[in-house]
C-alpha cells in the first residue's frame, strides 16, 4: 500500500511536470492536494490493514478450535483402534463367547449331577428302612456315602466358573476403560447424556413381565414379604 501510495505521487508529478492538469494550482494549492490525496490513501489503507487484523484474528481462533477437534478425533480413533486390537476382533470376542459357554455348560453339568444323587440318596435312604439285614443296609449306607462324594465333585464348577467369569470381566472392564476414555475426550457422561436418544421399550408385554432374579438393589420387583401379604 505504501508503494501504490508513492506511485501515485510520483505519476501526479509527472503530470503536473507535463502541463497535464486540468488547472494550474499555486506551489500552496498543490501541496495541499498532494496532503489531502495522501491523507486519504493512507485512511484507506489503515482501514483495509485492521479488516485484514480482525480476519487473521479469527483465522486464529478458528484454526485453534480445528486443532482441538482435530486432536479429539485422532485420540477417539487411537481408543477405537485399541479396542478393535484388543477386544473386537473375532480371536478375543470368540473367547469371551467360549467362556461364557463353557460356564453355561458346567453348570448345567453339576446341576445333573447334583440332582441325580440327591434322587439317589432319596431312594436308598427310603430302601434302608425296609431292610433288616445288616449287609444291606451296608450297601445301600456305602451308596449313600458315594453320592455325597459325587455331590462333593459336583459342586467344585463354582470355582471354575469363578476363574471363567473373572477372565470375562477383565475383558469387560478394559472395554469400558476405553470407552469413558472416549466419553472423557468429547466432554464426559453428561455431554454425552445430551445426545442419547429416548429410550425405546420393543419389549412384548410378556416380555416385559420377565425381569430375571432379582439383583441387590434393583427396585420394581415383589419381595417375599410382598407376596405373602397377598395370601393372608
Amino acid at each position: 500500500m505504501h508503494n501504490e501510495i508513492m506511485a501515485e505521487l510520483r505519476a501526479i508529478r509527472a503530470q503536473m511536470a507535463k502541463g497535464i492538469a486540468p488547472a494550474p494550482l499555486s506551489g500552496s494549492a498543490a501541496m495541499a492536494a498532494i496532503d489531502a490525496s495522501t491523507a486519504h490513501e493512507l485512511s484507506e489503507a489503515r482501514t483495509m490493514l485492521e479488516t485484514y487484523r480482525a480476519q487473521i484474528e479469527q483465522c486464529e481462533k478458528l484454526k485453534v478450535e480445528l486443532d482441538l477437534i482435530h486432536d479429539a478425533i485422532d485420540r477417539t480413533k487411537r481408543e477405537i483402534a485399541t479396542l478393535h486390537g484388543k477386544s473386537f476382533d473375532g480371536g478375543e470376542m470368540a473367547k469371551v463367547n467360549g467362556e461364557l459357554g463353557a460356564v453355561v455348560g458346567g453348570t448345567e453339568q453339576a446341576t445333573q449331577q447334583i440332582l441325580e444323587a440327591a434322587e439317589s440318596i432319596d431312594q436308598a435312604a427310603s430302601a434302608m428302612s425296609k431292610v433288616q439285614s445288616a449287609d444291606q443296609q451296608k450297601r445301600l449306607a456305602d451308596d449313600i456315602q458315594e453320592r455325597v462324594i459325587s455331590i462333593f465333585e459336583a459342586c467344585n464348577f463354582q470355582d471354575l466358573t469363578g476363574q471363567r467369569i473373572s477372565k470375562v470381566m477383565t475383558t469387560m472392564k478394559f472395554i469400558e476403560q476405553h470407552i469413558n476414555a472416549m466419553m472423557e475426550i468429547w466432554g464426559g457422561v453428561d455431554a454425552i447424556k445430551a445426545h442419547v436418544p429416548a429410550p425405546a421399550d420393543t419389549r412384548s408385554e410378556d416380555e416385559k413381565l420377565l425381569n430375571g432374579p432379582k439383583l441387590a438393589g434393583d427396585v420394581g420387583h415383589a419381595s417375599q414379604d410382598d407376596i405373602d401379604a397377598l395370601f393372608d
